[in-house]
Parts: structure tokens; sequence; C-alpha cells
């Protein structure tokens, strides 16, 4: 017989190599072929590949989040929590040798079965579904902007009517395209948050309904629904097939469910839906909103270049923008320039602003949206406020007040300094073609609304990783791994707080003495918490011991990390933790923990895991010693020590 196996927990750091150990340990004890998949945090290893599938007499799956069992139909499967695969591995073999496990048939989509479902979990999922649509709509965001902010720049000629490109030119299929790939934008938003939710049924209602909230002539809106309604597009299609998945229906329709019935009976709900009863509301009020604009004009100026700085930024080329842009451009044609300058300088802070964060506040953003930082920044130049939308999607609470705020600053100064724009289209590039009236203005407007944003980021957005090098000497940057120590007198010193990324290669690299307390004091398992975060706090590991031990919580919640065998590995990634280290605590007469073998938990090892952090040698490393904890005699050894020097000698044979 041949089984195969995945393993996967919400951390991927320890729990999904636990399980892989016991699980092939186990199918060895019992003679049975397994290979084991593991899917954590530095990626999938040990992959099945389509013939190992078709070899396969079962799967078993011990995950706690959502794995594709799409690889599966028609083979016997077993779904479990991670915590099963390491401490019944035996009991599942046995299942699935004595025939008991079902045979997957597609109906429960892409999602494993969790161990526990609670409202940080739910949180959590939401978060993974749109960013599973944003980071499909990035490329269409970034190409069609280049490509139309180059048309713009080389063939772009200022009109009465606006920046426009004339019809025969080789510039306007180069806008063109760009165009064409705004027009994707919102719907593969929308389809691949379906997608994420339902699986391949959800994708083409999600594109679908993303393509109707993006384009008001479904439900008579001149502006649309924009990227906020592909968002609910996206999330009303994929729960919508979803629960349609979950009905019972005969066998012999089964094969056409996910190809016809889940697709058109979602596509045909998602869509009558915006049409009837979400695009005609949204409609309404921001007709509302721009006879409301339209009379604050005179006295009302500076408010009204507050609105309109507010409206232009907040859903970055949605709806409320496109209601402010197109008052903008009325007023244009009634000879009002004065309304379209503010607009203008608006139009491009939010880009400039956040790639300018980028350069000046790297620790602010992880290398991709450093990356994207870029693009956003060349966007701005060209008017292009989408640039922005990447950023606000991942962090919409810091990122949306923050360019709020910067373009608001950028549109009173424009209306204070009298600039006008003759053309309906914004940023630098308008200026440079000489549709603006007092250029200097103009640029000051722009400079200090793009400075305000990118300070505003500073101020509330959290750090993403790691502390770079400060006042650190060339030696020290240099310097080697930590050796192992020889004489007890000799104890290897702490890495700084403040190092850059270095390789690691031994548990011992991540741990040091400082790090390793063989007689724990606290009697407790929250008490024993406490007691180790200490230790990396003082060590400068983190920058708020109490967001750590959130996490740590937030961890236990979805289930103990008290594997058994006397062992806990309480493990947490947080934004509070500045590199990966280990803590490693004694307690001979152990603690309770709530194991699942009921024993009490002796040797525990805390890890603590930046949210992002450079390289993942570190992960390898732990997962090593996931593995290592499941040798009897390796705990047996851990149990015996006295001292912190015998345990950091024991510790780094980890590697």
């Amino acid at each position: 017989m041949k089984l195969l196996a995945i393993t996967s927990c919400p951390n991927g750091i320890a729990h999904t190599y636990m399980a892989a150990e016991n699980l092939q340990k186990a199918a060895d004890k019992l003679g049975i072929e397994m290979k084991v998949e593991t899917q954590g945090s530095i990626g999938v290893e040990n992959q099945f590949t389509d013939e190992d599938i078709r070899q396969a007499d079962g799967i078993i799956i011990a995950a706690d989040k959502s794995v594709d069992k799409s690889r599966f139909v028609g083979k016997k499967l077993i779904a479990v929590g991670v915590q099963e695969g390491i401490r019944n591995p035996e009991t599942l073999i046995k299942q699935m040798v004595r025939g008991e496990a079902p045979v997957y048939q597609g109906q429960g989509g892409s999602e494993g079965t969790p161990a526990k479902q609670t409202g940080a979990k739910q949180q959590n999922a939401f978060y993974r579904h749109l960013m599973s649509g944003v980071s499909y709509m990035i490329p269409f965001i970034v190409v069609g902007g280049l490509l139309i902010a180059i048309a713009l720049s080389i063939g772009g000629v200022p009109t009465p009517g606006g920046l426009q490109i004339p019809e025969d030119s080789f510039w306007k299929t180069i806008e063109k395209l760009g165009a064409a790939s705004f027009t994707f934008m919102v719907p593969v938003l929308a389809g691949f948050i379906a997608f994420s939710i339902a699986d391949r049924p959800g994708l083409a209602p999600g594109i679908i309904g993303g393509y109707i909230a993006a384009n008001g002539s479904f439900y008579g809106s001149e502006a649309g629904a924009g990227f906020i309604g592909g968002i609910i597009a996206g999330f009303l299609a994929g729960y919508v097939a979803l629960w349609i998945k979950k009905w019972k229906v005969p066998k012999a329709i089964n094969p056409i469910m996910p190809i016809i019935i889940i697709p058109v009976l979602s596509s045909l709900i998602v869509g009558l839906a915006f049409i009837y009863l979400l695009g005609g509301p949204i409609a309404q009020v921001f007709e509302s909103l721009t006879s409301w604009l339209a009379s604050m004009q005179g006295a009302s100026s500076i408010l009204l270049a507050l609105i309109l700085g507010a409206m232009i930024s907040f859903d970055m080329g949605g709806p409320v923008n496109k209601v402010a842009f197109m008052f903008g451009s009325a007023m244009i044609a009634e000879g009002n320039y004065q309304i379209m300058g503010p607009i203008a300088v608006a139009i491009c802070i939010p880009p400039i602003g956040l790639g300018l964060a980028t350069f000046l506040f790297k620790r602010k953003f992880h290398d991709a949206e450093r990356e994207s930082g870029k693009a956003a920044f060349t966007m701005g130049l060209f008017g292009i406020t989408e640039g922005a939308i990447p950023f606000a999607s991942q962090d919409p609470l810091r990122v949306i007040p923050s360019i709020m705020v910067g373009s608001m600053a950028g549109s009173v100064i424009a209306m204070l300094g009298g600039v006008g724009d003759r053309v309906a289209h914004g940023g630098p590039i308008v200026a440079v073609l000489g549709a603006v009236d007092n250029i200097l203005m103009f640029f000051v407007a722009v400079i200090v609304g793009s400075i305000v944003t990118a300070l505003m980021i500073k101020l509330l957005k959290k750090d993403q990783v790691e502390p770079q090098l400060v006042g650190a000497s060339a030696v020290e940057e240099a310097a080697p791994a930590i050796e192992t120590p020889r004489p007890e007198a000799v104890r290897p010193a702490s890495t700084p707080v403040s190092e850059v990324h270095r390789p690691v290669s031994k548990l011992t690299d991540i741990i040091s003495l400082d790090l390793i307390e063989p007689s724990l004091s606290a009697s407790t398992r929250d008490g024993v918490i406490d007691e180790m975060i200490a230790k990396l706090n003082v060590e400068g590991v983190l920058t708020s011991p109490a967001e750590f031990k959130q996490a740590i919580l937030k961890r236990e919640e979805e289930s103990s990390t008290g594997i058994g065998m006397n062992v806990a590995v309480p493990h947490g990634k947080s934004a509070a933790v500045r590199k990966p280290q280990v803590v490693f605590g004694i307690k001979p007469e152990g603690v309770d923990w709530s194991s699942a073998d009921g024993s009490p938990a002796k040797l525990i090892f805390m890890i603590a895991v930046p949210a992002e952090n450079k390289g993942n040698e570190h992960l390898k490393i732990l997962q090593m010693l996931s593995r290592k904890l499941m040798d009897d005699g390796f705990r047996e050894q851990l149990l015996q020590v006295k001292s912190k020097q015998e345990a950091y000698e024991l510790l780094d044979q980890v590697h």
C-alpha cells in the first residue's frame, strides 16, 4: 500500500514538520510506503507528482489551514487537524488501511479541516482572500498605468477637452493597450477573491460580478462601483458559489456542478444583486455628492479643496474619486479651471507620496512593496492615482488616511495659490505640457502633499522588516555566526538587535546562553510564556512584549502547542519581533499545557519569528528542531541537562 500525506499548520513553523515526522515514522513502523508533503513557511517541500497521486491508495491531510484538495478527486481521503498527525499518526494510517476513509468527490472545496474556527482565524481568512485578489490585480495596474503614462508623455496633446492623443497617432494604440489592461483590473480582483473562497467554480462569477461593478451602465451610474465594488462582488460571488457547492444533489449531477450549475447560478445571483440591489443606491449617492460639490464654491473654496482632495484619494480611481473628477471636468467646460487645479494636484499625490515613503522609510515596507513603490512613483508623475491601490489594499486603515491627509494638504495649497488646470487630467505631466496655470504653486502643492503623505506613513504604519545596521562597525557587520563555546567561562555574545540578515546554519545561530533556562520558575502555562518573553525582551529581540504575547496566545487559541511527550513549542509570527530567535526552558516537574496525551510540558521551546523577514534559513533550522524533538533519545538527553552550557552544546547538534 502507498499513502500520501500533507501536513500544514497556521504559522508553518513547528507543527507542520512534527506531524510529518510522526506520520513518516508510523508508516515505516507499519511497513507502509508513504510520502509526506509539507506546506510550511518556507513553502511546499517534497511536492507530489502526478505519478505519486495516480499510484496512491489514499491521502491523509493533517492541516489547520487551507489545503487544495482538487488533486485528489476520486481518491480515499482523511482530513484532520495537524495535532492529530502529531499525536495519532498510527490511528490515521490504520484507518486508511482498514478502508474506512471516504472517497473524495470534490464537494468539500479547497479548504482543509481546521482544528478550531475562531474569530481571529476567520479574520485571517478574509485577509487571505483579499490578498489573493490583489496579488493578481497588481500586474494589470502596473501594465495599464505605465503604458498610458508613456503614451501621454510622448504623444499627448493638451486640448480644451483634456489631455488627448490624436486618433491617427501610434501612441493612441499604446494608450488603448493600457486602457485594456485597466479594464481587466477590477474583474480580475473580484475573480480571484472568489477563486480563493470557492476554488475554480467561483472564478467566472467573480470576474462577471467585478465587470458589472466596474461598469455603471448596468445600473445607471457614470462612475461605477470601482475597486471597492469589485471587492464586494468578489466576496459575494465566492460565498454564493461556496454555498451552492454545499447543496446535496444526486450523484448524476455532481460532475456538472463545478462547470455549469455553480458558475451559472452564482453569476446570475451576483449580477442581478448588483444591477437591482447594490448598483442603483450607489449611483444615487454619487449623484447627490456631485450636486453637493457644485454648491460649494466662492467663500467655501478652502473647504471645497479639502473635500475634493479627500475624495480623489479615498478610493484612488474608484467611484468617489470619479465623482470629484467629473465635477472638475464639468467646471472646465464652463470655463472654471480653478476647480480642476486642486484635483490635478490631489490625483498624483497618493502614488508619489507612497513611492517617496518607500524610498525614505524602507522599514515600513516589505520587499515587494518597495518594488511597487518605484512603479507607483512613476505612475504618479503621469497622474495615475491607481498606482496607490496595492498599498491601500494591503493596509487600508493606515494608508488611506495618510494619502487623504497628503492630498488634502496639496489641494488647499493649490486652491490658495490659484492653480488652474485646463485639461481633464492631473499630475506633473499636465504641467510639463503647459496645461497648468501658476505652475510654480502647482509643483509646491505636489511636493508638500507628497511629503505630508510620506510623513503620515512613517507615523501610522508599523515596521515591516528587520531594522538595518545602524552605527555598527564593518567588523560587526562581517562577523561570523555564533560559534559553539568550548569552556564554561566562554559564552557566545548576544547578537546585536541592529544586525543585518546573516546566514543561519544551525540552531545555536538563533539561540544563546542568555536564552536558555534549565530551571523555569513559573508554575502555569501563561507564567512560563511571560518568563520566556521576558528573556527575549532583555536581549532586545522584541519591540513590544505585549504584542508578541498576543501572537503567542492567538496561536494557543487555535490549538494547544503542547504536542505531548513532555514537549511544548509555543510560537508566533509578529511585527514586534526584530529577528528570528528561540528560547529554551526546562521545567523538571512539568506544567499543564493541555497536551492531548495529558503529559505535562517539561521541555519548552518558544520560537519568535518576524512577520516579514529576509531569508528563510531559520525556518529550515526550526524544521530540523521540530523533527529532532520526535527523537526519544534527544528528548531524554535534554531532560537530563543541569546547566545552560550543557543544553547549548546539545542544541548545537541541530543543524
